[in-house]
Parts: structure tokens; C-alpha cells; sequence
């Protein structure tokens, strides 16, 4: 089964950090490129089971939450319907965990799925891309907060 992984540091703390990415609807606010997410039947963004609709793009995604834990910080989901790629039993986690040393945050986002193997090795780099460049705009994210934060206080 093939994995596509990625990870970086953060100078941010754990808590800061998953803050933003912990309610699983909050999908548009970080990463760039979304226009849309809703969490389907009314459900709260960090239920078990909750469905996100979502659009990246121009692809309109359907997610389910399988797991989410406030205390080791994770959250893991799946496709529901047809999946984006030409991928099957894809299943991905976004975990954040705290560094001592200087209040920083690893921060890894991997998936495991099957797909056709001759589409193997272009899937698992379309993903790491992926995960990549959305951490990118959570750090932006992030730095945009801190620079508004700065100017509350300053102004």
C-alpha cells in the first residue's frame, strides 16, 4: 500500500497550531485554494463520522472524520463517494506534536491508499505536494493571525 508523507517544523506552539486545523470544516480559513466547506446534516466539525463537502479548486471533495483526539492532536479521514484521484482505501492523518525545545511544532500529514501500480509513484508525489504546499499556506495562515494580533495591540 502506497504512502505519501510530509512534515515540517513550526516556530508556533502545539495548541497554536492545531487550534486552526482541529475543527475539521475550517478547511477554507487555511488552506489556500478552497472556497467552500460544509459540514453535512448539520454536525459539529469535530464529530466521529461528521462528512465534509468541500471544494479545492475546481474538485469538489466528500470526507468523512475518522478519528480526531484533542490530547494527542490528529485527525484522520477518508474519501466517502468517489475519491479525487484515481486512488481507493485512502485514509490520511494530519498530526501535530509539540517540541520542547523552543515551543515549536512538528507538524505530518501522511495518507496510505491503494491505486493502479503504474500510478503509484506520480500519486504518492502529487500528495506530498499537496500536503506540502497546504502546510505552507497554514504557515501563512498562521503569520497573517500573528501580524493582525501585533497590530491590534500596536494601533
Amino acid at each position: 500500500m502506497p504512502k505519501a508523507y510530509y512534515s515540517t517544523v513550526f516556530t508556533q506552539s502545539a495548541a497554536e497550531i492545531w487550534q486552526n486545523i482541529r475543527d475539521f470544516n475550517s478547511y477554507p480559513i487555511w488552506i489556500d485554494g478552497a472556497g467552500f466547506s460544509e459540514i453535512e446534516d448539520g454536525r459539529s466539525g469535530d464529530a466521529v463520522g461528521a462528512v465534509r463537502h468541500a471544494r479545492y479548486q475546481d474538485r469538489h471533495i466528500r470526507q468523512r472524520l475518522l478519528a480526531l483526539s484533542d490530547v494527542e492532536r490528529f485527525q484522520t479521514y477518508e474519501f466517502c463517494g468517489p475519491a479525487s484521484l484515481p486512488v481507493h482505501d485512502f485514509q490520511a492523518t494530519l498530526r501535530v506534536t509539540p517540541i520542547v525545545d523552543g515551543d515549536r511544532t512538528f507538524v505530518e500529514w501522511w495518507a496510505n491508499f491503494d491505486c493502479e501500480p503504474g500510478a503509484r509513484d506520480e500519486l504518492v508525489a502529487t500528495l506530498r505536494g499537496w500536503f506540502g504546499g497546504w502546510l505552507e499556506s497554514l504557515r501563512r495562515t498562521v503569520a497573517l493571525h500573528h501580524a493582525e494580533a501585533a497590530q491590534e495591540v500596536r494601533g
